[in-house]
């Protein structure tokens, strides 16, 4: 058995090894070809008509909210179960990040809490939402595009979490997380410990070809070789040579690299199969804690219902002993973790107002969950030592 064993691990094969070298031993670094080839096979994967390859997760919610818009008095809604950067980015253009609850079925932003915080202040006070796949749960996309259509708002759907992930509405229709049928822009990340691992990277999925053609400016510090109308003359001049380029607008250097994208191509080539041990090990966890609860041992854990495509980042228990189980784990060498401390609790943004209590439902979540490991290479028998280890822990302390 490998221990230590951590929450989440990257899987490097041979084939992403030489991908990689490929790369390395052709003409480009930077942006080359891996790059197009990478959104066109993400976007076919995802399900939505573009993709936009980018630095980090982070990059591309900061683009998006560029994108859209935000500026100083853009107001915003998220989760405040979550990591930072899905609230940080509005905060990055000068916005106004609001909090609403989630929903304690699912830890994912009730829209009923949504809907009481938009009723609650003047029509078009809100710009957009911002609702998160946390753990791989994909968020009911349906019920915030009524929100947001009602309340005139786009929506940013962060789906780092979720690449796989799918429900199916009371319709009857499937929907694939980022497929930009519901959410104006969608993001994904390729941290890591995530489904498609290149080190760094993220990705912005979208249907909306303005916004695709204007991010694609935006990644690249503002500059195209596509004059503008209204731009100097130099750009009508017939003289003008394949050298001309014009800064539109004020961009960053968000880029991908070639070699990033190479690796998460061949990542993405197994990313099915991938997503299917994931959702295994869950089945594995979920019949092992169902029969401990009813044995007695405190752990509570969310089951998606019937016509829920749980992606399973992350497997979370919840307990009232997290912080001594968490302890317990690892001196048995189980690096389990928390996700996340509420973002509304942070300090920079209790500087901005948050304060404990104002989401209890967020607040009685975190002082109880655990993430266990869940990652496609842990094995069954790696799996059962922390099943072991997590009864073993709670029938000691008896």
């Amino acid at each position: 058995m490998n221990k230590p064993i951590p929450y989440g691990r990257q899987h490097i094969t041979d084939e992403d090894i030489a991908a990689v070298t490929a790369v390395l031993r052709s003409p480009y670094l930077t942006q080359g070809p891996k790059i197009g080839e990478l959104e066109e096979s993400f976007a076919d994967y995802i399900g939505s008509t573009y993709a936009v390859a980018v630095a980090n997760g982070t990059a591309a919610l900061h683009l998006c909210c560029l994108a859209l818009g935000v500026t100083e008095g853009t107001r915003v809604i998220t989760t405040p179960i979550t990591f930072s950067a899905s609230a940080n980015c509005v905060r990055y253009c000068g916005g106004d990040v609001f909090f609403a609850d989630v929903d304690p079925d699912t830890v994912l932003l009730d829209p009923n809490a949504v809907r009481k915080l938009l009723e609650s202040h003047p029509q078009g006070y809100f710009s957009g939402i911002i609702p998160v796949d946390f753990a791989g749960y994909p968020v009911d996309m349906v019920a915030f595009r009524e929100l947001a259509d009602e309340f005139g708002l786009w929506i940013i759907e962060d789906a780092c979490h979720a690449p796989g992930a799918s429900f199916v509405s009371e319709t009857g229709i499937e929907h694939r997380a980022g497929d930009g049928l519901l959410a104006d822009l969608a993001i994904f990340s390729f941290h890591p410990v995530k489904h498609i691992a290149a080190g760094e990277g993220g990705m912005i999925t979208t249907n909306n070809e303005s916004l695709y053609k204007h991010l694609l400016r935006l990644r690249t510090h503002g500059i195209t070789n596509k004059p503008l109308e209204f731009t100097t003359p130099y750009a009508d001049e017939p003289e003008r040579g394949g050298w001309y380029m014009e800064l539109q607008e004020l961009g960053y250097n968000y880029r991908l690299t070639d070699i990033q994208a190479a690796l998460a191509l061949s990542q993405l080539e197994r990313a099915d199969t991938m997503l299917d041990r994931r959702r295994e090990l869950a089945a594995r966890y979920d019949l092992a804690f169902s029969e401990a609860a009813s044995a007695g041992i405190p752990v509570q854990i969310i089951v998606p219902p019937a016509g829920v495509g749980h992606a399973y980042h992350l497997y979370v228990i919840q307990t009232l002993d997290r912080k001594e189980l968490y302890d317990f784990l690892r001196t048995k060498e189980i690096l389990a973790q928390v996700h996340y401390v509420p973002v509304h609790l942070m300090p920079y943004y209790q500087n901005l107002g948050g304060k404990p209590g104002d989401f209890p439902n967020a607040e009685r979540y975190y002082a109880g969950c655990l993430s266990l490991p869940l990652f496609p290479t842990l094995t069954n028998e790696e799996q059962d030592y922390v099943i072991d280890n997590v009864a073993a822990f709670f029938k000691s302390s008896r």
